[in-house]
């Protein structure tokens, strides 16, 4: 189950509206109807407007970086029909019953509710129109609005929306109905959807004033650190707490049972002090001993060699089987068998983890960078014993996200320190907590066997996927589609799957899945079409074929001609084919992900010495009919790239007696900026609903650098991080 399921297509609506100090208030919830028996998920918008004309949005979802602070609240003053420069916007917290599911994740924001927030302006101007039909006594009909005013053309009257707030607060709330058959602008008339709009807190940010969870500061705080052991889940056997509590500053020292739980509260030592140095000099001085714990023996050695032993064999199970793969491979003109791996990664979030917390009168009282705020207070709630309507979640800005926050382990954590200290205490994880204490993107081993015919058709693919799990389950984020591509595009396809089991907490990372598969089917494509003795693009614009949607109409399809169309998009804009010196060369590949069709194309430059360079990216992205702030949306796309590029030449973590290895940036760098190229943007606009943009720019930019890399060497690399021993000349 995950944050995203049972968000139904179908939507009922309802507004309710008040007096708010003299001005409009409105609140505009859209409850998704049962799809298919899941239970429905409600969404809510909240704005008002003041006496002097100010709009005030309440911006529902969590704020990591990905621009929703921005994005959302100018969905709802683009239909409202206000001047940007009058709107101010207000991080909502965690109200499940006001605002339905709160998350940042999946870059889900933009499709779910492109619709529902331009209705949420849209009732609102409604309104403010009737209430001026009203005072002037015209028919709602005769009337506009210019941003800002209600407009009687006819007469020439004026009425801002201040003025007319109050009397518009004293209507009755439109129906459903009535709701849904607002008309909502023509694209045209956009003044503020697809205008480059700032960050709203772009000011505070560089201005430096306190607005992330590590920011977070309340009379009477106390400090904490938490100790837990490098073996996950391992308990505490012994620890010198009177060394810890020796420490000044230091208020105590304790040991929390915790339980066995990943993704909860597991054991470990706090100490609390009256600052955070204090606090992690005592830590210090712990010297826990800890007790022996099952996995304690896994390592990627490992898991590599367990690998290797499976693919000597068949799969233990098989996920898709179409036609004859054997029969194909055996009548192919040509064969290629490869294997691929890619590492562990860590999210290596710029703000670590961090929670502040206080209990006072039963109730718990948290300020959290989370992307999940509601399962954050569940799993408070369940843990420690205080009833749901108790725990209150303030959400803070995050210093990234990246999929680490869906997981609420350090908002536990805080919370248990805080219920017995009893006072305010805010506990902050060292970089090396952040890095040994991850869910991490988990690795992976692909066995491949694929086949082309004297005509350069894909005719035959095999994978041996080899994963994480137990049973038919596999860890989380470690699962791979049946529908993955190339599956429906290929007559004969095989995808079969073996499992170990894993004692590493693993979760999803920025495109989960896509950003490892996209790497492995894409680079293993640019084989066969080698072997083919094609050109790269023209073999997959072969393999997308004519069918402008394969595998049926709906969220199971696979849009074909959408992907053609940014491949041969992004080949134009790169110069596709054009000469290049020795030593250079340009890769491509394509991915579709969270409702993104995205083709790229990396030029890189290998030294003798086996550096690599990237000079440039070109990126092609059909995400829909509109972008609603291109800011933000170049943001997101070069973002991505630049992650992408950092996981493909220097991540990987490794494990070793269970643990990780890997402390800090040292050893597990990010992309320096003498690193970075220029990345060039370009948004095929079609007639489908706008999209999001968080993740699907990170994969296909993975396989584009490791194609390019062959291009320019002719090593073909097939295991990542990319190191400069594998290209030496």
């Amino acid at each position: 189950m995950t944050p995203f399921d049972g968000l139904a297509t179908d939507r009922r609506t309802f507004l309710t509206v008040s007096a708010a100090a003299g001005g409009l208030a409105l609140t505009y919830d859209i409850a998704a109807a049962a799809a298919q028996g899941q239970d429905g998920a409600k969404i809510g918008a909240y704005l008002t407007v003041a006496p002097n004309g100010q709009v005030t949005i309440v911006s529902k979802n969590p704020e990591i970086g990905q621009g929703v602070m921005t994005s959302l609240p100018m969905l709802i003053a683009e239909e409202l029909d206000v001047d940007w420069k009058n709107v101010r916007v207000h991080q909502a917290g965690n109200n499940p019953n006001a605002f339905g599911r709160q998350f940042a994740g999946g870059s889900m924001a933009t499709p779910l509710h492109w619709e529902e927030l331009r209705r949420v302006g849209a009732a609102g101007r409604n309104m403010l129109m009737q209430a001026a039909a009203q005072q002037w006594n015209v028919p709602v009909a005769e009337l506009s609005t210019e941003p800002g005013f209600v407009v009687h053309k006819a007469s020439k009257k004026r009425a801002s929306f201040g003025s007319l707030a109050a009397k518009a607060a004293a209507l009755p709330a439109p129906t459903k109905e009535q709701v849904a058959a607002l008309t909502l602008k023509d694209p045209k008339d956009y003044r503020i959807i697809g205008k480059f709009t700032p960050q709203v807190s772009s000011p505070q940010i560089v201005t430096g004033q306190p607005l992330f969870g590590i920011d977070t500061r309340l009379p009477g705080m106390v400090y904490a650190t938490y100790e837990k052991a490098p073996v996950f889940g391992a308990k505490v056997a012994k620890a010198d707490l009177d060394a810890a509590k020796s420490v000044k500053g230091v208020r105590d020292a304790f040991v929390i049972e915790g339980g066995d739980q990943l993704d909860g509260l597991l054991p470990g030592v706090a100490v609390v002090a009256d600052t955070w140095w204090a606090a992690n000099k005592a830590r210090q001085k712990l010297n826990v001993q800890w007790a022996d714990h099952p996995t304690s023996a896994q390592s990627s050695a490992g898991f590599a060699a367990k690998a290797a032993e499976f693919a000597k064999g068949a799969p233990a199970r098989s996920l898709r089987a179409d036609g004859d793969v054997a029969g194909a491979l055996k009548g192919a003109a040509k064969t290629v068998e490869a294997a691929y791996y890619y590492p562990f990664l860590a999210h290596a979030t710029l703000e670590p983890q961090n929670c502040t917390a206080h209990f006072k009168d039963g109730k718990m009282e948290i300020w959290a960078p989370t992307q999940l705020p509601e399962p954050g207070q569940q799993l408070v709630s369940k843990t420690l014993g205080i009833a749901p309507e108790n725990v209150i979640i303030h959400m803070t800005r995050s210093g990234g996200g990246f999929g680490r926050r869906l997981s609420n382990d350090y908002m536990v954590e805080a919370a248990a320190i805080a219920q017995k200290v009893g006072a305010p205490v805010k506990l902050v994880w060292t970089r090396e907590d952040d890095m040994r204490h991850d869910f991490y993107r988990p690795a992976g081993f692909h066995h491949f066997k694929g086949g082309v015919d004297a005509a350069g058709n894909l005719v035959a693919w095999e994978d041996h996927f080899v994963s994480f799990g137990e049973g038919e389950g596999f860890a989380r984020s470690a699962n791979i589609s049946p529908t993955e591509f190339p599956a429906r595009f290929v007559p004969n396809y095989k995808l079969g799957v073996s499992t170990m089991p894993l004692g590493v907490p693993t979760g999803p990372l920025r495109a989960p899945g896509s950003n490892a598969i996209a790497f492995v089917v894409q680079s293993f494509i640019d084989e066969l079409a080698h072997a083919a003795g094609a050109d790269p693009v023209a073999f997959r614009l072969k393999l997308l074929g004519d069918q402008p949607v394969v595998g049926g109409p709906g969220p199971g399809g696979y849009a074909a001609g959408r992907m053609a169309g940014v491949l041969k998009l992004v080949a134009e804009k790169s110069g596709w084919g054009q000469p290049l010196p020795k030593g250079t060369g340009k890769g491509v590949a394509f991915h579709y992900s969270h409702l993104g069709y995205f083709a790229e194309v990396v030029q890189a430059t290998v030294a003798a010495d086996g550096a690599v360079k990237v000079d440039k990216v070109w990126v092609a992205a059909d995400v829909g009919g509109h972008i609603i702030n291109p800011a933000g949306a170049y943001n997101q796309v070069q973002g991505s790239v630049l992650d992408g590029l950092s996981e493909a030449l220097h991540q990987e973590i490794t494990i070793e007696n269970g643990a990780v290895q890997q402390t800090n940036f040292n050893d597990f760098p990010l992309l320096r900026m003498n690193e970075a190229p220029p990345i060039e943007v370009h948004f095929l606009k079609t007639d489908n609903p706008p999209t999001g943009l968080g993740e699907p720019a990170l994969p296909p930019v993975v396989p584009a650098l490791t194609n390019a890399i062959f291009a320019a060497t002719g090593k073909r690399i097939r295991a990542l991080p990319i190191r400069a021993e594998m290209l030496k000349a």
